[in-house]
């Protein structure tokens, strides 16, 4: 292959890979029938509609030379469009901790064993909560979509956090868990 056909399959070969990962994103997936978890349901309340019937939770991974891992969230998804962490609805039984990392795992890649528990932040409305897990990458890793629920996986540092649009529940959630990463709180 001469230079001009590799840089041509090259071309062709990203163009693809954005189309996939567009076409993915644009979609949503199908139900999976009987393979759902039951805690892969809605809840509501006086303070709203909420995801996952057992809470839920997401994983902050922080890195000191990178920033922290964040998920662009497929248009089809709640908020989607949004920035936000790698993370889901609780399996019944299952710790947030345990959750957190599953659904890290299922979307992003991110090896448990290369993560250490730093400390977690729970927002609760009597009926649900969310649970913020935040870990340090003691192992550095590369982040893999693994699932339709991304469009991107980037790594980004703490000051520039904030010029993104978030997830409401994470931008408001945010300027606390910073802090408590930098060693604030």
């Amino acid at each position: 292959m001469d230079e001009e056909d590799s840089h041509t399959h090259s071309s062709s070969a990203s163009a693809a890979a954005r189309f996939v990962r567009d076409a993915a994103a644009a979609v949503r997936p199908g139900r999976l029938g009987s393979n759902r978890d039951p805690g892969d349901a809605w809840v509501e309340g006086e303070q709203g509609k909420f995801w996952g019937k057992f809470g839920s939770a997401g994983l902050l991974v922080f890195d000191a030379g990178r920033g922290v891992l964040l998920q662009h969230r497929a248009i089809w998804s709640h908020h989607g469009g949004t920035w936000g962490l790698p993370g889901g609805a609780l399996h019944h039984g299952e710790s947030a901790v345990d959750g957190a990392s599953r659904e890290a795992w299922e979307e992003a890649g991110v090896p448990r064993a290369n993560v250490e528990l730093l400390f977690t932040s729970v927002y609760d409305v009597g009926y649900w909560s969310y649970t913020t897990v935040a870990v340090e990458a003691v192992v550095p890793f590369e982040p893999v979509i693994s699932d339709p629920e991304s469009l991107a996986l980037e790594w980004v540092p703490l000051g520039a956090v904030s010029a993104l649009p978030l997830h409401p529940g994470f931008g408001t959630a945010w300027p606390g868990l910073r802090n408590r990463l930098e060693g604030g709180g």
